[in-house]
């Protein structure tokens, strides 16, 4: 049954591979489970409320992207998005937070009829094949530098903006982290080379246990206010009584002082992240999975963008933020996951964290960073694919990929890329080679920086 619903065979991958690799996406998203109710409470939602819509949205969204495209893609509530919602719509903005979930759920069904009617698709492959590899090895850089931070290793500077941690300063806190996440990118990075089966999950759960035998020992010492939390796992059973105080709550918004020009900056804000996040996404992942064809296109695209368009639809009705594609899915992508059925394990683990997500909240981040790290490298090896003797085509790419984890977000580097690849071409003499979807993508590119 498995072989026939995913084509294992054909995909050079078997049932263990595809589950074990599923898990190890789970994991290094599992941090969501813990941010995504912290963030969006601060707007007014329940926390307990969010958690449960947090699981659902993912639960849905990664369950239909492997039985609608069959591609180990995990969905859940964007990083980046949520701030967006809760501190920029309902904070600076002042709308309530369901007024938000409304903008939320029309930009869903906006991109589910952009779906199936081939435009985001047209999108997607109008992207020429350099910027992909760009963007691939932007996604590579961009998650290796969400790895550092969440394991402390790279830490705020006021003289730098950036640099790395002061091992003697908080030592039983950010020191001992960054010192557990670099032994566990070192202890990945071995049993990968060796070829064991599971190596990034292992060096996750074994950072983990690491983690738990130094606060037994008081090297490591929990500082709540400082955002350094026990790491035992706690048996807690969920209140699942606090999900009606969501559900459905985006068709009971008052729309009593919201002008209809900024419901649609809002909407227009939300619908340009989201779609470039997950073009993006996909871009990257498929292209390390070595999904891509010959062309720069993905089998199957629109099925995937209309997953990604459900799971935010549904979303909004449960209660949460915009549901997207998540970078993470890398993780699992670098432990062999090519199916859908690497996408079914770890929409079940979402719906298992239901019940125990204080066990699954309790993974740090400097657990999940050496997987980050590791495969933010593989990533990075799709810049040897772009040619550089061709500076029209190698400069856009360059600058895709370095924006994305300096302006950190996928979309402004895929945004910096189009733009530039247009501009560079038509005064090098070389327009013939732009389609006319580029030429209208850097124009929306420019309008959203110039009105958004």
């Amino acid at each position: 049954m498995l072989e026939k619903l995913f084509q294992l065979k054909e995909n050079n991958t078997t049932v263990r591979t595809e589950v074990i690799a599923g898990i190890t996406t789970f994991m290094t998203m599992a941090y969501i489970l813990a941010v995504n109710p912290n963030l969006l409470s601060a707007s007014g939602m329940d926390a307990t409320a969010v958690l449960i819509a947090t699981c659902l949205a993912s639960f849905i969204g990664t369950l239909a992207m492997a039985l609608l495209a069959n591609y180990p893609f995990a969905l859940a509530p964007g990083m980046g998005l949520n701030a967006y919602f809760a501190f920029t719509v309902c904070g600076t903005m002042g709308y309530s937070w369901k007024v938000a979930l409304v903008a939320v759920f029309a930009e869903g069904i906006i991109f589910i009829v952009l779906s199936l009617t081939n435009v985001r698709e047209a999108v997607f492959n109008a992207i020429p094949l350099s910027l992909k590899k760009g963007v691939g090895a932007g996604i590579g850089l961009f998650i290796a530098f969400i790895g550092l931070q969440g394991a402390h290793v790279v830490v705020d500077n006021s003289s730098t903006l950036l640099s790395y941690v002061d091992f003697r300063e908080n030592w039983h806190t950010e020191g001992i982290c960054a010192l557990l996440a670099l032994a566990g990118l070192l202890l990945t990075a071995v049993l990968y080379i060796k070829k064991v089966k599971g190596s990034i999950l292992i060096g996750i759960l074994a950072t983990w246990i690491l983690g738990m035998l130094c606060q037994a020992a008081g090297i490591y010492q929990p500082d709540a206010e400082a955002g350094f939390y026990s790491l035992y796992p706690l048996l807690a059973l969920t209140d699942f009584s606090k999900i009606g105080e969501t559900f459905g709550q985006c068709f009971t918004a008052d729309f009593g002082g919201v002008g209809v020009l900024n419901f649609i900056v809002v909407l227009l804000s939300f619908l340009f992240v989201d779609m470039f996040d997950t073009i993006g996404t996909l871009i990257g992942v498929s292209d390390k999975a070595g999904m891509l064809d010959q062309d720069g296109k993905l089998p199957r695209v629109k099925q995937a963008l209309l997953a990604d368009a459900i799971a935010t639809s549904a979303g909004a009705v449960l209660g949460t933020s915009t549901t997207t594609t998540f970078v993470e899915s890398s993780a699992g992508v670098g432990a062999g996951a090519r199916t859908g059925l690497a996408s079914v394990t770890t929409g079940f683990m979402f719906l298992l964290a239901i019940f125990f997500a204080p066990v699954f909240t309790a993974i740090p981040g400097f657990a999940t960073a050496p997987a980050l790290i590791f495969v933010g490298f593989l990533m990075v090896s799709a810049i040897v694919k772009i040619d550089f003797e061709d500076m029209s085509e190698a400069v856009p790419a360059y600058l895709c990929l370095i924006a994305m984890p300096l302006m950190y977000s996928i979309a402004e580097g895929i945004a910096v890329g189009v733009i530039s690849y247009v501009i560079i071409n038509m005064v090098c003499g070389k327009a013939k080679k732009i389609t006319p979807l580029m030429y209208v993508l850097a124009v929306l590119f420019i309008c959203k920086y110039i009105f958004l």
